[in-house]
């Protein structure tokens, strides 16, 4: 000390190298105060004891009263050595304890606090971002502006020490300011690629618990590895990303006001997986409008308004961009398939605002891949995206990234974006209004083929109709459209209940005709199609049952459900396409079997011509022309049909057409063949029931037959004979008299009797007493002879006469006498006398026969019972 003072007082300035003004004040003041009182820059910070003063300064050197008071205050001595013993030295000791303290808060902070301070920080620090925003694009990379609010949190800090020490070392320093740094971003799990880096400048902020700094710097941002970009972006977007692990790495220079605390390295690595992975942004199509390609061009083109939701407090102006538009290929493996381009105006991102996006796109032409059957499959990419949209699925679109028109656009964004593909969800529209009406008209029904195979086409019923179907077209379709050809495969409905499935599989040329809106009603088109021999395939036999059974004995319409899918073929500016599978649904009404809804007796059914074109010990096989009325409207092919002939549910025979073509109203000389065999058929008791109908038929009894189909009625469906063997169809038996082309004067239901008359007339010959009858034979060309003849003539119910003939005789066609056939008369009786009294006149007889018929091979005794036979008498 004593040294320092020493050399103190020796680097002290001399008075004589002083100016003389100061010499004078030195001097003034000297003469109240002695020198070795001042306190300069190298006085001690300690002051020494009493003695020590004592030795430094003479006896008569005493201290003046500013002086004391001032020691006083700095060492806490009294006036008095007594006083000062006593007193403690309370500033020393004071700083004493804060020096300290600030050794144990440094060795706190420096040496034990980093780890709690760092954890603190990293826990308690609260960035809310409130804007972010791209100032320009530079050669680079992005020059943005970041603003958000930054704070600690002391209250999300777990541990109560680490939140202690963090909340006293953070309100000590009180602020904290980093210099500019670079901060890089790299990602593990992609080989540890770089993405891009950050340039931030210095940054302030307060970092006590619960103050909030804003902040407000910019930043240039540039891009890493562009390969390594595209491939992540790639992922993302093909949902190929499900965690995400984001490093970043930073040396900061940091300090606390005029304390320098280093550069600090942090690091830090964040995983995303779940929801916190984000999603490309929600969007929806507000207007959708297709139109020609504009000044004339080839094609078509396209204008969508889109709304994108932004969630994020982002603000940038995207430049021009123009993307390829294309849709999936066959195989997933496969390239996509370019349909055309979109082209958007400058768009400025505003954040949190949703963003009105205008896309004008255009189609010059289809690709042949996007238009041809894939392998293996008879539909094309083109076929599976319109099906998913038009039946209100999902499909997807893809958009390559990017051109940009600008020539002012940075060249890293063309290299940076490049063969990036976005998948869009384009979500589908449910077309099953877009058909407003399918129905059919013209109808023809044909029956199976004879020979055709179970199973296929050609085995089922056809149906041949003029198909109309008005399609309505919706409001965004703004350009000409011709329909060429149209199929579809129908489900067929009878109340509600599926009943058999309409084949119409095959492309039938069409003609369209556009109908323009009006009233409520959009623009529609109307198409027209006909079709032939299309095959109705019968899925529930029983269902069917009850359909014929509604339309034969129901008296009224029955109304069938269609539900189809429309291939329709197209012209369109693009060229040719078809749009497959498009839902249609209509009502067929089908008018009832009958005349003005009666029964199935409007057929009235005559039968002439009749021939026999075989014969048998039990059968008879014959051919006949038949006329009849069809009372419906439809037409029916039938290339094959047999159907069983029954008299009280027994089986006496059947009867078979062939290549038959049924036209609504009346069918004139339709041939059928049939086969009477009551015993081959049913036995005895067929071959009794047939006698008694042969017998009361002849004999001009009503007498009625049924129709029933059975397994072979169409040998191809056995299952719709089955069907309809359920119901049988009662007629009366047919007149066998010559048939007559109907004409517009016949009137079937007229007083004429079309009963059977066998025997025409009688000549009785009284002296011989023999009889000639003239005979009218139903057969047109072949002779049947009658074997046995055992006949009772009566006038009114008395008996006249008997014939007992047993030799045969031959009735050939058309008219003709029979044989001189010996009478019996009864002589004596009332029925004789009547005659006898007739001599030269006529009178009316009735007759009882029992009688003996053949034909060929085929015999059959039956009895006749004649009524008003006009006989003649004569000598």
């Amino acid at each position: 000390m004593a040294e320092a003072s020493s050399d103190a007082r020796s680097a002290t300035p001399t008075p004589s190298s002083r100016p003389a003004s100061q010499r004078s004040q030195k001097s003034s003041r000297s003469s109240r105060s002695q020198p070795s009182s001042r306190s300069t820059e190298q006085t001690p910070l300690l002051a020494r004891n009493e003695s020590d003063d004592e030795e430094d300064n003479p006896p008569n050197d005493h201290p003046t009263g500013a002086t004391t008071a001032l020691l006083r205050s700095l060492t806490g001595r009294s006036g008095s050595k007594s006083s000062a013993k006593g007193k403690r030295r309370w500033p020393s000791i004071v700083a004493l304890f804060l020096l300290c303290l600030v050794v144990i808060i440094i060795m706190l902070v420096g040496f034990f606090g980093p780890a709690a301070v760092e954890e603190y920080a990293t826990q308690a620090v609260d960035f809310k971002p409130t804007k972010l925003s791209l100032d320009s694009l530079t050669k680079t990379g992005v020059r943005v502006q970041v603003q958000g609010d930054f704070k600690l949190d002391a209250s999300k800090v777990e541990k109560k020490s680490t939140r202690d020490i963090g909340k006293f070392g953070t309100w000590i320093a009180k602020e904290v300011e980093s210099g500019p740094s670079n901060v890089e971003v790299y990602l593990p799990e992609y080989g540890n690629i770089l993405v891009g880096t950050a340039k931030i400048p210095g940054i302030k902020v307060n970092i006590r618990n619960g103050h909030t700094t804003h902040v407000s710097f910019f930043a240039n941002l540039e891009p890493g590895s562009f390969d390594g970009i595209r491939n992540i972006a790639n992922d993302w977007m093909e949902g190929r990303l499900g965690q995400l692990r984001v490093k970043g790495k930073a040396r900061v220079p940091l300090k606390s006001g005029i304390f320098h605390l280093g550069d600090q390295i942090l690091e830090q690595s964040m995983l995303f997986e779940g929801n916190d992975v984000p999603s490309l942004p929600r969007y929806d199509i507000n207007k959708l409008n297709l139109r020609e390609a504009n000044n004339g061009s080839q094609g078509m083109g396209a204008d969508v308004s889109i709304t994108v939701k932004n969630d994020y407090l982002v603000d940038f102006i995207v430049p021009p961009v123009s993307v390829d538009v294309m849709v999936d290929n066959c195989m997933p493996s496969d390239s996509y398939i370019k349909v055309g381009e979109a082209e958007t105006t400058p768009l400025h991102v505003e954040p949190k605002t949703d963003l009105e996006v205008n896309v004008t796109g255009s189609v010059d032409s289809l690709p042949d891949a996007l238009t041809s059957a894939c392998p293996n499959s008879l539909k094309s990419p083109l076929d599976t995206f319109l099906g998913k949209y038009i039946h209100g699925e999902d499909a997807t679109i893809y958009i390559n990234c990017c051109k940009f028109p600008d020539p002012k656009t940075p060249q890293w964004t063309r290299d940076l974006l490049k063969d990036i593909t976005v998948p869009l969800p384009f979500a589908g529209k449910s077309m099953g209004h877009l058909i407003k009406n399918f129905s059919l008209e013209d109808v023809k029904f044909s029956l199976p083929e004879l020979f055709a195979d179970p199973g296929t086409p050609e085995s089922q019923p056809q149906i041949s109709a003029t198909i109309n179907v008005l399609v309505g077209l919706p409001e965004e379709m703004n350009f000409p459209l011709n329909v060429s050809r149209v199929r579809a495969i129908a489900d067929v409905f009878y109340k509600n209940k599926p009943l058999g499935i309409l084949h119409l599989d095959k492309w039938q040329k069409a003609s369209s005709s556009r109908i323009d809106a009006h009233d409520d009603e959009g623009a529609s088109l109307l198409v027209k199609s006909a079709v032939k021999k299309a095959p109705l395939e019968i899925t529930d036999d029983d269902l069917f049952s009850e359909v014929v059974s509604a339309l034969i004995f129901g008296g009224k319409a029955i109304y069938l459900t269609v539900k189809a899918d429309v291939d329709v073929g197209m012209d369109t500016p693009m060229g040719k396409f078809a749009v497959r599978q498009i839902p249609a649904e209509g009502t067929i009404p089908v008018k009832p079997i009958g005349k003005d809804g009666g029964s199935i007796g409007s057929l009235s059914p005559k039968i002439g011509n009749l021939k026999i074109l075989d014969t048998g010990a039990t059968s008879l096989t014959l051919q006949a022309e038949v006329n009849f009325t069809n009372p419906t409207n439809y037409s029916a092919t039938v290339p094959y049909f047999n159907i069983n002939i029954l008299v009280n549910d027994t089986i006496l025979g059947s009867a078979t057409a062939t290549n038959v073509f049924v036209v609504p109203g009346n069918n004139t000389n339709v041939t059928i063949t049939a086969v009477y065999d009551p015993f081959g058929n049913s036995g005895e008791k067929g071959k009794a029931v047939g006698r008694e109908l042969l017998s009361q038929y002849i004999s001009g009894y009503n007498t009625t037959l049924t129709l029933k189909t059975h397994n072979g009625t169409i040998p191809s469906q056995p299952a719709l004979g089955f069907a309809l063997s359920a119901f049988g169809i009662d007629l009366p038996t047919p007149s066998l008299s010559s048939p007559k082309k109907p004409s517009d004067g016949d009137d079937p239901d007229g007083p004429e009797d079309d009963g059977p008359h066998f025997i025409k007339d009688a000549t009785m010959h009284l002296i011989s007493s023999t009889a000639i009858f003239t005979l009218a034979s139903p057969l047109s060309t072949t002779t049947l002879y009658i074997t046995h003849l055992n006949a009772t003539s009566f006038y009114e119910g008395d008996p006249a006469g008997k014939i007992l003939y047993e030799l045969p005789f031959a009735v050939p066609p058309g008219l003709s006498e029979s044989p001189r056939l010996p009478v019996d008369w009864s002589i004596g009786g009332v029925g004789y006398d009547a005659i006898r009294k007739a001599l030269g006149g006529q009178l009316k007889l009735s007759a009882f026969a029992e009688v003996g018929v053949r034909v060929g091979l085929w015999n059959q005794r039956i009895w006749y019972q004649g009524k008003a036979i006009g006989a003649n008498v004569r000598l």
